[in-house]
């Protein structure tokens, strides 16, 4: 920390007075949103300095072809923090959260902004032909050994920890006839990795409404990846019709008649990938949010058993997604314990316990001022910050 905020003094030629910590996903970055009283940036911690070298060449690619990425404004003699452009915190999963919170959902607003993601998404992939895949990380390409490590990711962290029965051999003969497939697309585009509605800010710029973070993972490879990340996103959970339609936009920008025949085989892999992760961060680390999208992909995956079902030549594969469309609901890693916390008045007596075991605990507040009696306070409830603050 004391390294972030001499670097952001360095670059802001101020102290910086206000510093907190942004929510983590899956890595080990760290993000915080720094201030002074000129200047706003996001400070990084990045432990993988090769994965960091890969962010900073990519955002200067993007950059000079005029792409919605952030700019980089310092980074730290040792490569391991640095300074980013500030790029708020509204994103397009959570415009689309709110909207469904309450009672909205997928309108228009938000059909447009999912076409004007694919067509930015179509631009990177382009742009990023061109790119510096010598300084990609782990790997140049999205190749054979890159997918491989996907499915195996799959196979140990969601197959086995869920107990499917699978004959291993049977299954990496499926592994290799399925990427040979895959391989059959053009894959000779930059592909983002994780291109999902978390990644993707909201902008009040008109010229760019959206802009695109998170891409430190980028490598060549085919285009569908990409656009089955955003369609297929869990907790995303796309009507299928717009899906239809956002796809048919997209594969209409691309151009390309050999793209839709090769989308839902990647749209499968990354799937796959997601149960691995979602696997590996919620079912092994136990991770609450990663935990609650398994039902979500899992609802993904039958859908796409159902209507776009695997070659026949790859049995064993099938027959365990088929297991898995079968699995009862993943439980809730808090079940075993119920906590209820309670407001009761001892004139009506003390509240029941239905648990039966007596335990728990009562607090007699009744010796407290209470601002309920003090007129300035009326008007308020307990979430309104004057009596928070009493």
């Amino acid at each position: 920390m004391e390294q972030l905020k001499q670097l952001f003094r360095q670059w802001a030629n101020e102290e910086c007075t206000e510093c907190f910590a942004l929510g983590g996903g899956g890595s080990a970055r760290q993000y915080f949103r720094m201030r002074s009283a000129h200047h706003a940036c996001v400070g990084t911690l990045a432990p993988e300095s090769r994965e960091n070298e890969a962010f900073f060449a990519f955002t200067k690619h993007f950059l000079a072809a005029g792409l919605p990425v952030p700019e980089i404004y310092a980074i730290g003699s040792d490569g391991l923090h640095y300074l980013q452009q500030n790029l708020g915190d509204r994103s397009l999963y959570g415009l689309l959260y709110a909207k469904r919170q309450q009672g909205g959902g997928f309108d228009s607003e938000m059909l447009a902004l999912y076409k004007q993601a694919l067509a930015d998404l179509h631009r990177l992939q382009v742009a990023g032909r061109t790119a510096d895949f010598s300084r990609a990380y782990p790997r140049p390409a999205f190749d054979r050994r890159a997918m491989l490590w996907d499915l195996n990711y799959f196979k140990y962290y969601f197959l086995k920890l869920q107990h499917i029965p699978f004959d291993e051999e049977w299954l990496e003969d499926d592994f290799n006839r399925f990427i040979d497939l895959l391989l059959e697309a053009d894959c000779e585009y930059f592909v983002y990795r994780d291109f999902q509605g978390r990644n993707i800010m909201l902008s009040d710029t008109p010229e760019h409404p959206l802009y695109y973070i998170d891409y430190q993972g980028g490598r060549r490879g085919a285009a569908q990846y990409d656009v089955a990340s955003l369609l297929y996103s869990a907790k995303s959970d796309l009507p299928p019709a717009v899906r239809q339609e956002l796809l048919r936009h997209y594969a209409d920008l691309h151009g390309d008649p050999s793209f839709l025949p090769l989308f839902y085989p990647y749209a499968y892999l990354r799937l796959l990938q997601t149960l691995g992760a979602y696997g590996y961060r919620g079912l092994y680390e136990r991770k609450p949010y990663f935990r609650e999208s398994i039902p979500l992909a899992l609802a993904n995956l039958r859908s796409l058993l159902q209507e776009h079902p695997l070659p026949s030549s790859m049995p064993e594969l099938s027959h365990c997604l088929e297991q898995i469309c079968r699995l009862s609901p993943i439980p809730d890693a808090s079940a075993g314990l119920t906590v209820t916390v309670l407001s009761f008045s001892y004139k009506q007596g003390l509240p029941e316990d239905p648990s039966g075991n007596g335990g728990g605990h009562i607090f007699d507040c009744r010796a407290l001022p209470n601002p309920g009696r003090y007129d300035q306070y009326k008007p308020y409830t307990g979430r309104d910050l004057p009596v928070i603050e009493f």
